[in-house]
């Protein structure tokens, strides 16, 4: 079985944990390959059995079997223009914090890995969307699988958007900026700013004002077949513009067209895990602060 290693930020603490994801991988005969500026951090800290091959671009990792996301969801976040429309399934390993994408804990590797290889897991996929247009402004890379963001330009003054859905105008947004959301985005930015949370296939989107100016405007949901379309004004001509974490100035005159990406990507799920788990445990929903 081919595994890539991929990971950003390593903290010597977390050494062990990464010992022993490399030694079980090794003890099932996996053929490794990590992501070269992540080995290069984590070389001098590990003992590798064998030395793992390592990759820099996506067509180095066309034949795999499985993609391994060290660290926490915006690691994983980060992954995804690696794997693009391969279709490479993705676990992911929380060494952060929340966790919602990456929902194997450093103390469930090895069970994981023994999941893995005994075929006993599920793949979740998960809608991505798409800047249609200005297409040359992210190049290939113009997906997200979380969120859509335009927000002002470091100045003080309000943006002015303009949405329509379906050629049909929804509204005029005068705040900080606006979010359009895809469900697995649903419990990130945009639930940071009143947005609900989507169940993963429940085929919608979420579009999410940042402090709207005006107080009766609500995040709304719509279908995700829908193609929503943008014009921006205000007193600068440069706003900013976000694709998860790859983020591009753009011009106030640009129109902006969204739409559903026509391919998904597949998060491997362990037994025992779906989505309402994963909330309840990482919003601590039910839990009573008192005791």
């Amino acid at each position: 079985m081919k595994i890539v290693i991929f990971g950003k930020q390593f903290d010597p603490k977390e050494a062990p944990y990464v010992q022993q994801l490399f030694d079980e991988l090794h003890h099932k005969g996996a053929q490794l390959c990590v992501y070269k500026s992540y080995y290069d951090r984590i070389k001098g800290h590990l003992k590798f059995v064998t030395k793992p091959g390592v990759f820099s671009q996506s067509k180095d990792i066309e034949n795999v079997d499985f993609l391994f996301s060290i660290g926490g969801d915006g690691t994983l976040l980060d992954a995804i223009p690696y794997v693009h429309d391969l279709g490479v399934p993705i676990l992911g390993i929380n060494l952060g914090r929340m966790g919602f994408l990456s929902s194997v804990s450093r103390l469930e590797m090895k069970k994981a890995i023994e999941h893995i290889y005994t075929g006993n897991y599920s793949l979740n996929q998960r809608t991505l969307l798409k800047l249609e247009k200005p297409g040359e402004l992210f190049g290939k890379l113009n997906f997200a699988l979380n969120d859509l963001t335009i927000y002002r330009n470091n100045n003080t003054s309000l943006v002015t958007i303009h949405v329509y859905v379906n050629d049909l105008f929804l509204n005029t947004y005068w705040g900080d900026g606006l979010i359009i959301a895809t469900p697995t985005g649903s419990t990130a930015y945009s639930m940071s700013v009143g947005g609900p949370i989507l169940t993963p296939g429940s085929e919608n989107f979420v579009i999410a004002p940042i402090a709207s100016h005006n107080l009766t405007v609500r995040p709304i949901v719509i279908q995700d077949s829908s193609e929503v379309r943008i014009k921006i004004e205000g007193r600068e001509e440069k706003y900013l513009l976000s694709l998860d974490s790859r983020q591009k100035q753009i011009n106030k005159s640009e129109e902006i067209i969204i739409k559903k990406c026509n391919f998904r990507i597949n998060l491997v799920q362990m037994p025992g895990q779906n989505f309402f788990s994963t909330i309840r445990e990482k919003l601590l929903w039910g839990v009573d602060s008192r005791n």
